[in-house]
């Protein structure tokens, strides 16, 4: 197979066989294909496309470029989530362990925040001790021993994903719908699932900012998975509010951590938690519906089930044993905090979610380049919700800074972000539709 000869047969919307798509990418590794050539051939599939056929033979190829893990020695199925980000979604912290506490076994490799959205990563990294690359011993050890771990993408998982995408983000062919599946896929296949459920974000705060782009992706990937083997099935959840009521690291962590025990859960992100729950335990065939998934995942958060998982994982990865009970000791904490003021009375009417995203990332609680250092402690919390009543003077978020000048900065920018009215807006639900094969 001739490199050249392969792009120019995808730049001549040519289709291309599976052989040949599984050579280019094992020379993607080896570098027997040059940058220059990986970089045209996104180009020609940014501006063509690719079949169905095609993007599973990409995503297949990708997963074999490096290790495949494999569970049968777990007694129990093997399920996961992915999430195409946004801003104060912690989702995965609860998530993981409420399905794990339900019997299914969860290998939850997860990513660092870049851009406005955080990554799942960056806010496990907040708990002291907690190895978030862990080898793969104590990887397998962890999953076995309390029902999931949270941990990062090593570099012998689908290393061509690693060099192609560090390719397309420099060539502007991020957006290519089978290029961000491909990407996505071939990690969650090289973790050895047996069912995977994807949370795909549409709104303000999304990577997708569009429903119909978002819906476009869902389909994408749930076809392609499918297609590759891997029993999938997605959910576009609404990203034009932050889920949680916080956004950062350390501050998601306690968000998650007072979630499991009930000391405080935030409504919209409880609804879209336990819907991804319920999916998942569907999908891994312990519940037999969608309804008794969401009362199973139900009972192992009331019933206290979950958090204990949680606290189990946090201390077989190295993090301290008490860390559910109680995490404020152990978490980072900003020296300032400051009140962002509502203006005015009213009703939160919009938020601009990428902006609270931004503000975070100001605060120096994400990265502006993949090289930068995250301050953990840093971040907004009690973000009001759409809907929520205030009068004025009244606290629309706390922004947690390093000091009295960037909290300014953030809190210019989080009261931009709000829009006060008059009237209640109606509330748009988080979930907003399913889609299976």
């Amino acid at each position: 197979m001739l490199p050249a000869e392969f792009i120019r047969r995808k730049r001549d919307g040519r289709p291309l066989p599976a052989e040949e798509i599984a050579a280019f990418v094992e020379g993607i590794v080896s570098g027997a294909v040059s940058e220059g050539q990986a970089a045209a051939f996104a180009m020609a599939v940014f501006f063509n496309g690719m079949s169905r056929e095609e993007a599973v033979a990409l995503t297949l190829a990708m997963r074999d470029s490096g290790d495949v893990l494999e569970w049968s020695d777990l007694p129990g199925p093997v399920t996961d989530k992915h999430s195409t980000g946004g801003v104060g979604d912690n989702v995965s912290l609860m998530l993981a362990p409420i399905v794990a506490s339900c019997g299914a076994y969860v290998p939850m490799i997860s990513g660092r925040g870049l851009g406005h959205t955080g990554g799942t990563l960056d806010k496990m990294d907040s708990i002291p001790g907690y190895v978030s690359q862990p080898d793969s011993a104590l990887f397998r050890k962890a999953v076995r021993e309390t029902g999931c771990a949270i941990i990062g993408q090593t570099a012998n998982l689908a290393p061509a994903d690693k060099r192609l995408y560090a390719i397309r983000d420099v060539t502007a062919t991020v957006e290519s719908i089978p290029l961000i599946t491909a990407s996505i896929l071939s990690k969650k296949l090289a973790a050895g699932l047996q069912s995977l459920v994807l949370d795909v974000k549409a709104g303000n705060g999304a990577f997708m900012a569009r429903a119909r782009d978002a819906s476009a992706l869902a389909k994408s990937l749930v076809e392609v998975a499918n297609g590759a083997g891997l029993k999938t099935t997605a959910l576009i959840t609404n990203m034009d509010e932050p889920l949680a009521s916080a956004a950062g690291n350390a501050v998601e962590v306690e968000n998650a951590v007072d979630f499991l025990t009930g000391r405080r859960r935030d409504d919209r992100l409880e609804e879209v938690t336990l819907a991804l729950a319920a999916e998942m335990l569907g999908a891994a065939g312990i519940a037999a519906s969608n309804a008794d998934g969401m009362r199973l995942a139900r009972e192992a958060l009331d019933g206290g089930r979950a958090a204990e998982t949680f606290g189990r994982m946090v201390h077989a990865l190295g993090g301290p044993s008490g860390f559910i009970e109680d995490c404020s000791p152990f978490l980072p904490k900003a020296e300032v905090d400051h009140a962002v003021k509502a203006p005015r009375g009213g009703y939160v009417t919009g938020i601009a979610t990428r902006e609270i995203g931004l503000a975070v990332v100001g605060l120096g609680g994400g990265r502006r380049k993949p090289e930068d250092a995250v301050d953990h402690a840093v971040g907004i919390t009690g973000l009001l919700p759409v809907g929520a009543e205030v009068a004025k003077g009244d606290a629309l978020a706390i922004v947690r800074a390093r000091s009295k000048a960037s909290a300014e900065e953030a809190a210019a920018t989080i009261l931009a972000a709000y829009s006060l009215g008059e009237t209640r807006p109606s509330r748009r639900k988080p979930v907003m539709r399913r889609v299976a094969e």
